[in-house]
């Protein structure tokens, strides 16, 4: 059933529709006394309203899942650290000249034993340099492509302001026109000089 055209069943006594406006899937209605936004292709309830008093406009917004976009500079940020100090430290050239010889005067102390170890972490930071650059490439990969997800994710969304209460979403239609539209529909117009005439007379 298309509620957005069937909306006159949900109206109360001396309510009248001012307005329709297609949005996708639904639509937008806006009454005398409220806004009714029908919205079947998004999470959640189908059906939001709220009073008119309350509808501050409406406005179309992009976004998409935050936490994608800050796992992306994180990793961004990090890759591109280690892949720099791995580029412009040499730590091979800084302990090419060190050397633990295990026999001789290091046995006769009783210390033979700790110079293979030592040895094997000295070549091992010998090669940090190249570890640096290799995990600083693989974190700018997974940046790039957490990046990628993140803009995936996002979407164009067709937001109604209400003022004390939770926004309502819809999805935003490709054509601009209907957007301002709907804000033209919600938001009150000048009254007509006549009535103004009728008031200030009064």
């Amino acid at each position: 059933m298309d509620w957005a055209q069937q909306a006159d069943s949900l109206l109360y006594d001396g309510e009248t529709v001012t307005e329709r406006v297609a949005v996708g899937d639904g639509g937008v209605v806006v009454t005398s006394h409220r806004v009714l936004a029908f919205r079947p292709d998004r999470e959640g309830a189908n059906y939001r309203q709220a009073d008119r008093p309350n509808v501050e406009g409406a406005t179309c917004r992009t976004s998409g899942e935050f936490g994608f976009l800050q796992q992306a500079i994180k990793a961004l940020v990090v890759g591109a650290v280690l892949l720099v100090a791995g580029l412009t430290v040499d730590l091979g050239g800084l302990v090419s000249g060190i050397s633990f010889d295990s026999g001789g005067a290091a046995s006769a102390v009783g210390i033979g034993g700790l110079l293979g170890p030592l040895q094997a972490m000295l070549g091992l930071l010998a090669r940090l340099d190249y570890f640096m650059r290799v995990f600083g490439v693989l974190a700018l990969a997974f940046g790039v492509v957490v990046l990628a997800v993140y803009v995936w994710s996002r979407e164009r969304r067709l937001v109604i302001d209400v003022a004390g209460d939770d926004d309502i979403e819809l999805t935003a239609p490709d054509d601009d026109a209907v957007v301002e539209q709907v804000q033209a529909a919600l938001v009150p117009g000048d009254a007509p000089p006549d009535a103004v005439g009728d008031d200030a007379g009064a």
